[in-house]
């Protein structure tokens, strides 16, 4: 079983530390002491959490699609020149990037500091674990 360190959820969510001991001792969560008799939160209810937690800014398009990753955000950077552009979208707390045609970047009317969506539609997604020592 996965636990996470009060530190550590903190970190996974986002907030301080003394917020998330303040969700123990309210019972938004639960937490043990783990082996080390360190207060510690098990990995499935600070997923729930997490989930909980997620604030995603109101879709602004009314088009259906099949993508479901979708990501709200604001234009931080374009990097254009006459064929090509590198845009860079700022999603809470996520960096995205866009390859497109500079064409596409003049006809959505990007600009930094435009509301745009960033949808995904992707066959292969890349999941990681952080390495374990043996």
């Amino acid at each position: 079983m996965t636990q996470y360190r009060i530190s550590e959820a903190a970190e996974l969510l986002g907030v301080s530390d003394d917020t998330v001991r303040r969700w123990v001792d309210a019972g938004k969560v639960d937490a043990a002491a783990d082996s080390a008799g360190r207060l510690a939160i098990d990995g499935a209810q600070l997923a729930a959490l997490a989930k909980e937690q997620a604030s995603v800014p109101a879709d602004p398009s009314s088009v259906g699609r099949s993508a479901r990753n979708r990501f709200v955000g604001i234009v931080t950077a374009i990097t254009m020149d006459t064929v090509m552009a590198q845009v860079e979208l700022q999603c809470g707390p996520h960096r995205v990037v866009s390859l497109m045609s500079s064409e596409a970047v003049r006809e959505l009317g990007l600009e930094v500091g435009s509301l745009s969506v960033a949808v995904i539609k992707a066959t292969n997604v890349i999941v990681e674990t952080p390495g374990r020592s043996a």
